[in-house]
């Protein structure tokens, strides 16, 4: 059995606090209110998040497993041998299982996360399913500069799934497709995109009657107490979530419930009533509008896989 290597190298959790505190102060003091969803990841958010995937109106987990389950023999023939497999935002390493089924032991898989914790827990479960294959967890910001082992002669595929890439504006997919077509050079990325739908279904999907999704929404509030000491009182902020269609995005917000005076680090902020924190968008494509941007990060397009419905797509894309 290969030992698993230990995760390269954990951010110093003053470091990650200092990050969180200089943001959200910049988006309390912006115009309109926006901070980047990358901090709903604490462990509780991510725990929640995994809750969200199972639920019945939240398609995009459910329907990108299928297709993986379908067509996960056909990807691990693109993917082919000798390969160091780099998950961008790995969470629980449960997707990448479709393909781990059909890929040999000669593979190196590198998860990244921003959530160490979740991350440890993920990777010592999926070494025990799967203890021949050689697994590296790195914990970093995977939209940042990244230092991953050496490669060596292993060919470095991509693995994106869930849609994330909705998660940045266009001009921020972009610059990450670029990113990683530089880190992938000679490679592939395997990357996963929710397509446009009927907006009932859109909206069905990000206000699930269980109220799960406000909770890992509101989780951001409780995390900025725990870590930063503000006083945040989450009961006082209701979840909106709702399909933006000229912007093709779901956006969601945090609504203050009242006027009210938020407290962190010293500093003092006013929510009016109605006033809005923007945490999240996630943006959907066509399968053509996704073949575009990639061309212009410089990637080839290949193969697309979706489902009978078209509610989302896996495309391949060849790195020059």
């Amino acid at each position: 059995m290969r030992a698993l290597t230990p995760a390269v190298p954990a951010p110093v959790p003053s470091s990650e606090a200092a990050a969180f505190a200089a943001d959200l102060h910049a988006a309390l003091q912006g115009t309109p209110r926006q901070i980047s969803p990358k901090y709903f990841y604490d462990a509780a958010g991510s725990a929640l998040f995994d809750a969200i995937c199972e639920l019945p109106e939240y398609y995009p987990t459910r329907t990108e497993h299928q297709i993986l389950q379908a067509c996960g023999r056909a990807m691990a023939a693109h993917i082919g041998t000798s390969v160091e497999l780099i998950e961008f935002g790995a969470g629980s390493c449960v997707k990448v299982q479709a393909l781990l089924d059909h890929l040999g032991p000669d593979l190196r898989y590198c998860p990244i996360d921003i959530s160490g914790e979740h991350l440890a827990v993920s990777t010592a479960r999926l070494a025990r399913r799967y203890p021949g294959i050689e697994i590296c967890p790195v914990v970093a910001d995977y939209t940042a500069a990244l230092s991953l082992p050496d490669a060596g002669s292993r060919r470095r595929v991509g693995f994106f799934p869930g849609s994330t890439l909705g998660n940045f504006t266009p001009d921020e997919a972009l610059q990450f497709l670029r990113h990683a077509a530089r880190l992938l050079r000679g490679g592939a990325l395997l990357i996963g995109v929710d397509l446009i739908k009927h907006p009932d279904r859109l909206h069905a999907a990000y206000n699930d009657r269980q109220g799960i999704t406000a909770a890992f929404n509101k989780n951001l509030l409780q995390r900025a107490n725990q870590e930063l000491g503000s006083n945040f009182e989450p009961d006082q902020f209701d979840h909106s979530a709702f399909y933006n269609a000229p912007l093709q995005r779901i956006e969601m917000h945090l609504v203050s419930r009242r006027p009210q005076t938020i407290e962190l680090q010293q500093q003092r902020y006013t929510f009016e009533q109605g006033q809005t924190l923007h945490t999240e968008n996630s943006y959907k494509f066509t399968i053509d509008g996704l073949r575009h941007l990639a061309a212009q990060a410089g990637w080839q397009a290949g193969t697309v896989w979706t489902d009978p419905e078209e509610l989302f797509s896996l495309h391949w894309l060849i790195a020059p």
